[in-house]
């Protein structure tokens, strides 16, 4: 009952955020890495602008640092933290491999609907070199 009261409330929070389910979970992350980055970068761009005697502040509670120094601050831990871990998952190396196998896959379709309508030798090469420079020119 729990459970079904819990899915039902994630469900109304989820409805409206545009949210899609995540069908590669490693180009996600690499995508969450950029943004990381850009948000490390942005804020220290603020941090950069303030005055050394404007890093500190004293309010009620006695001396203050400001928001944008602990944000950086904390954007530079998490951003190296999640950098660590693409590097040890071998991220670029698995999307390589993938892109690879995608290509050799479009290859192999290419190679087979070419012969399929009995297309071979010289025609079937300038057909595979036409399409390679079409899906270069795509990608």
């Amino acid at each position: 009952m729990a459970d079904a009261r819990l899915d039902e409330q994630l469900n109304r929070l989820l409805v409206g955020t545009g949210a899609a389910p995540v069908d590669n979970p490693l180009r996600a992350l690499a995508a969450l890495a950029g943004e990381m980055v850009a948000l490390k970068d942005g804020l220290a761009a603020l941090v950069r602008k303030l005055d050394v005697d404007e890093i500190r502040y004293k309010g009620g509670a006695g001396e203050q640092i400001r928001a944008e120094v602990i944000l950086y601050e904390r954007a530079l831990e998490r951003t190296g933290q999640l950098l660590v871990n693409i590097a040890r998952l071998n991220i670029d190396d698995r999307l390589a491999a993938i892109e690879e196998r995608q290509a050799d896959a479009v290859i192999t379709a290419i190679e087979v609907a070419l012969a399929s309508v009995g297309v071979r030798g010289e025609e079937a090469i300038e057909a595979k070199k036409i399409a390679a420079r079409h899906l270069r020119s795509v990608s």
